[in-house]
């Protein structure tokens, strides 16, 4: 990926603001949030609960939308399209790792990691080969045909992490993928993150663990829906 790409701010957002109604009452998740991401970046952004870290992180994932202000996707602006087209772009451009995995429990781990190249329109044949490839690469080619439930913590994130990967996005959002990890299963699956953005896959990542944000390579942290400080990381562990 050449030196333009990565410079290049591939998500803009300007003032952004977010609120929610709590009955008569307007509850401020967001205030103000002005940030890029350039191409072939590793963001870690950290903070307590309840700082806004999640809900900036949906909003550039498309999951949400801001109440107020600007979203720039490659510098076209994305802020109020209807709803098909967010699907549209989240499924094109965007991969999503959560901590809970959120992996279909009645469909096997192939079935699973197909499933967001059925929504791309991906011939049959094209996806069948491609999630065994994704699965294979991140060790679990011996575990296609099995369900979530007949697999570990931590090889339902890499399932989860295929998944992801299926339709070879852009951006890849993580939502304390270590969270519910040992240890060791942890460090694994940021090898496996730290490798794709290696490759040039644009990683964010929510994490409430220093340890973590470490293996980015830029750290924004939050406190009560701003953002606090935005630097380059301490360390690379």
């Amino acid at each position: 990926m050449s030196d333009n790409r990565q410079d290049q701010a591939f998500i803009e957002l300007e003032d952004v603001s977010k609120a929610y109604k709590m009955g008569d009452v307007s509850v401020a998740a967001l205030s103000d949030i002005s940030l890029e991401i350039p191409r072939g970046e590793y963001a870690a952004v950290m903070g307590p609960s309840g700082s806004g870290k999640s809900t900036l992180l949906n909003i550039m994932g498309g999951l949400d939308v801001a109440t107020s202000g600007r979203y720039l996707l490659e510098g076209v602006e994305v802020t109020r399209l209807p709803d098909e087209e967010l699907a549209r772009i989240r499924c094109r451009h965007f991969g999503f790792v959560f901590q809970s995995y959120n992996l279909f429990p009645d469909l096997t781990a192939i079935e699973n990691v197909i499933v967001p190249m059925i929504y791309a329109g991906e011939a049959t044949a094209h996806r069948t080969q491609r999630a065994a490839q994704l699965l294979d690469s991140l060790g679990m080619g011996h575990r296609l045909r099995h369900l979530p439930s007949q697999l570990s913590g931590g090889e339902q994130q890499r399932v989860a992490i295929a998944r992801a990967l299926a339709n070879d996005p852009d951006v890849i959002f993580a939502d304390e993928p270590t969270g519910n990890l040992a240890t060791a299963q942890g460090q694994e699956i940021l090898d496996i993150l730290e490798g794709l953005n290696e490759r040039g896959v644009t990683i964010v990542m929510v994490t409430h663990s220093e340890s973590v944000a470490a293996r980015a390579s830029r750290l924004i942290t939050m406190r009560d829906g701003k953002i606090h400080s935005d630097q380059a990381a301490v360390t690379k562990a």
